[in-house]
């Protein structure tokens, strides 16, 4: 055989081999974890007991993980903040931080630990992954030296950074993202750009950002329109905020919107509603979960496609303002009214019969309703909603929302604020709008904070509709749009301007804990 049929034998044999050891589909796993939180000082405590405290939260996430390679997983993601918690200063965190490498190093902690300094953390997540065979995402703090000369560098001389980091089957580090879009957050630094990471597998390519970041074009929306993304991995902190953006409500929509696999593990701290955690295919959700009630965790598992874009099920494309833009509007029965979500000013219209046809606008979104109740609750009302605007007190980002929902009380007043069981059933809805924007996320929320897998579609001209017959009781049907060419940008951009409205945050964060304790 001559040199070069033998190579181009090689490079057969080579491409053979990989096509059969890619995977159509896999088990992924979620983990909604209770964090062990250290014990609240204005002092920083020592190297050792930071390692001790995260050791305690490891131990933990060692149990799911292991499970989770015996179940078959290929990957297991785990929540935002899950080694330490979340209430910290600049000082008080740093002695949990570590120096996280970029993965160009092709570095396996596990096999060489002193590398690249004291990272006893890193080394511990690398094993497990190795160990037990498994891709393992975890959420930790990386810390960056930073020179004197250097105008932005804080006064510690360190970037400090909210960081995922990836461990492939071999406990090597393939992926390393630093989060851009912070939320009361005080203790980290927000990087120069927003990081688009990626990583490749037999089961796909993954694409990763962490907690508020989703709601925001850069990295998310990139991530799959750009870079074509299968799967996106969520780990995140969510403090569920009804009637729209509960954890399970927005990031299953989110899925369905983007037409990419989801999985996201939340942290679970049930005094600040932080629950929610999925794995959500473009279609529907595969699995999820919402406890209120418990203070434990909990691992999901389900079996996704690795390449959706290629599965028979794979959604078409939806031109969201198709069907709304070419219908005559639908009278209006009783007027409109003001009401508010989450400090947002929507115009409503009561659903006032049990069944009907009604459109309610603000500015240039008309949102469209044709609904018949199974039977009219005397004791509750829904209204149909619309908003167009810059989104709450912050008034960055752009929002269009058509909603109808359960008041909170038979008072159109209350329509719009938090309510979370129902009994209203409905035969027929239909719901659409005149979207200025491609980015709309279908969400469909049941009594009792419940999706409803598999009992509504979006069909190809914008119409989020019923199937299957008479619904459960809803809470809401919502068409959240986001319009991010209108977001409000910051003139200078600068750090100052990012620790002001972190600051701002953090102050109303701790308010509405003070509220919920």
């Amino acid at each position: 055989m001559t040199t070069s049929s033998l190579q181009t034998s090689v490079a057969v044999f080579a491409l053979v081999a990989l096509h059969v050891s890619a995977l159509d589909t896999f088990i992924a796993a979620v983990y909604e974890h209770a964090v062990i939180l250290p014990e609240k000082t204005e002092t920083p405590v020592s190297q050792d007991n930071a390692l001790l405290l995260m050791n305690k939260n490891i131990d933990i996430l060692e149990k799911a993980i292991k499970q989770a390679a015996q179940q078959g997983a290929e990957i297991i993601v785990t929540p935002e903040d899950a080694l330490y918690g979340w209430s910290f200063t600049r000082e008080t965190i740093f002695p949990y931080l570590e120096d996280i490498p970029d993965p160009r190093v092709n570095w396996i902690p596990c096999q060489d630990p002193h590398k690249f300094g004291h990272t006893p953390v890193q080394v511990r997540l690398s094993c497990l992954a190795k160990d037990n065979s498994i891709y393992v995402l975890a959420n930790i703090g990386d810390k960056k030296p930073c020179k004197s000369n250097d105008p932005t560098c804080p006064s510690n001389g360190y970037y400090q950074y909210n960081t995922n980091v990836v461990y492939d089957k071999k406990g090597q580090l393939v992926a390393r993202y630093h989060k851009y879009h912070l939320y009361s957050e005080p203790q980290f630094d927000v990087p120069e750009k927003p990081e688009l990471v990626t990583f490749n597998t037999n089961f796909g390519k993954f694409g990763i950002f962490t907690c508020f970041d989703i709601l925001f074009h850069d990295p998310a929306v990139k991530l799959v329109k750009d870079f074509r993304v299968d799967t996106i991995l969520l780990p995140t902190a969510w403090m569920n905020v009804l009637p729209l953006l509960t954890a399970i409500e927005f990031h299953s929509a989110w899925a369905m919107g983007m037409r990419v696999n989801l999985l996201v593990a939340n942290t679970h701290h049930v005094r600040l509603n932080m629950t929610g955690s999925g794995i959500y295919a473009p279609h529907s959700p595969k699995a999820y979960h919402y406890d209120m009630d418990t203070e434990l965790g909990k691992i999901l598992f389900s079996k996704v496609d690795s390449h959706p874009r290629s599965s028979p099920d794979f959604p078409a494309a939806v031109n969201w303002a198709d069907y709304a833009t070419t219908i005559k509007p639908f009278p209006v029965q009783k007027g409109t009214f003001k009401g508010f979500i989450s400090r947002d000013a929507f115009n409503f219209t009561e659903l006032s019969a049990s069944a009907g046809d009604l459109t309610v606008c603000q500015k240039d979104l008309c949102c469209h309703l044709s609904y018949e109740m199974s039977r009219k609750e005397e004791n509750e009302v829904y209204a149909l909603g619309a908003f167009s605007g810059l989104h709450g007190r912050r008034g960055r980002e752009y929002w269009q929302v058509c909603t109808m929902l359960k008041c909170r009380t038979t008072d159109v007043t209350t329509c719009g604020q938090p309510v979370e069981t129902a009994l209203t059933r409905f035969n027929v809805f239909s719901l659409s709008g005149t979207f200025g924007t491609e980015y709309v996320f279908p969400e469909v929320l049941l009594t009792k904070i419940r999706l409803s897998p598999g009992k509504f579609e979006v069909l190809k001209d914008g119409r989020l509709v019923n199937k299957n017959g008479m619904s459960e009781p809803i809470l809401t049907v919502s068409l959240f749009g986001r319009w991010y060419a209108k977001d409000a940008h910051s003139a200078s951009g600068g750090i100052g301007n990012l620790e002001t409205t972190n600051l701002l945050i953090s102050t109303l964060l701790m308010i509405t804990i003070l509220q919920i304790l």
